[in-house]
C-alpha cells in the first residue's frame, strides 16, 4: 500500500472515494476497486484493487477481467480486504463514497454502511443534470433516460469517445466513474441530491 506524497497549502484537501465491485455467479463480491480523488480538481490521487478469495474462484460474468497477475492486484479474503481498504481510506480521511448505481455496491458492502454513499447515476442519467444527453434521447417525465444510461453509454456521451468500452474490472471502472464526475463538472457538495438514504 503506497501513500503518495503531495504538498498541501492551508487546510488539507478534502477527498472522496469512488468504489466499484464485481460479483460472481453467487452474487458475492469477487473484486473491489477504489479510487481516491481530490474534491476540488476531481483528479485521482491513489487507488487500490482487491480480488476476494475464495469468491473469485466461483467465476462470474466478468471473471476474464479480474487480472489477478496485475502488479496492483491484492488477493485476500473479504474481511481482510475490507479492513485494509478502510484503513487506507482513513489515511485520506475519506467520508464520502461514490458509485455508479450506488445501491448495488452499498448493498454488497454492508460493512461500509457508516460512510455517506452517493449515486453518480442520479446526476449522470438525468437530462436536467447531464448536459451531454441529446435532445432526441427518450426520457421519462422525471428526466431520466429510459435506456442507455450505464457507465459505458454515459461516458461515451460525455467524452464524445465512441470507441470507449467499459472493462468491467473494478478498479478501472472506478476510474471511469471518477471521469464521469469530472466531466459532468458539478461540485462534490452538489451531489447531496444523490445521497443514498440509510
Amino acid at each position: 500500500m503506497k501513500l503518495l506524497n503531495f504538498t498541501m497549502k492551508g487546510n488539507a484537501m478534502e477527498k472522496f472515494a469512488v468504489i466499484d465491485t464485481e460479483t460472481n455467479w453467487n452474487d458475492e463480491v469477487m473484486s473491489i476497486g477504489v479510487v481516491v480523488a481530490d474534491s476540488e480538481t476531481k483528479k485521482k490521487i491513489d487507488s487500490v484493487y482487491y480480488i476476494i478469495d475464495p469468491a473469485y474462484r466461483v467465476g462470474g460474468m466478468f471473471s476474464d477481467e479480474l487480472r489477478p497477475d496485475e502488479k496492483a492486484a491484492r488477493i485476500t479474503n473479504r474481511k481482510q480486504a475490507l479492513k485494509e481498504i478502510r484503513e487506507w481510506m482513513n489515511l485520506y480521511k475519506v467520508k464520502k463514497l461514490f458509485a455508479y448505481n450506488a445501491s448495488f455496491d452499498k448493498n454488497h458492502l454492508p460493512e461500509y454502511s457508516r460512510y455517506c454513499w452517493y449515486d453518480i447515476m442520479r446526476l449522470a442519467a438525468y437530462r436536467q443534470y447531464n448536459w451531454a444527453i441529446p435532445d432526441w434521447a427518450d426520457c421519462y417525465k422525471t428526466g431520466r433516460l429510459k435506456r442507455g444510461y450505464g457507465v459505458e453509454a454515459v461516458l461515451k456521451m460525455l467524452s464524445n469517445d465512441k470507441q470507449y468500452s467499459e472493462t468491467h474490472n473494478a478498479v478501472f471502472d472506478a476510474q471511469d466513474e471518477l471521469e464521469i464526475i469530472r466531466l459532468l463538472g458539478y461540485e462534490i457538495k452538489e451531489y447531496d441530491i444523490a445521497l443514498i438514504k440509510k
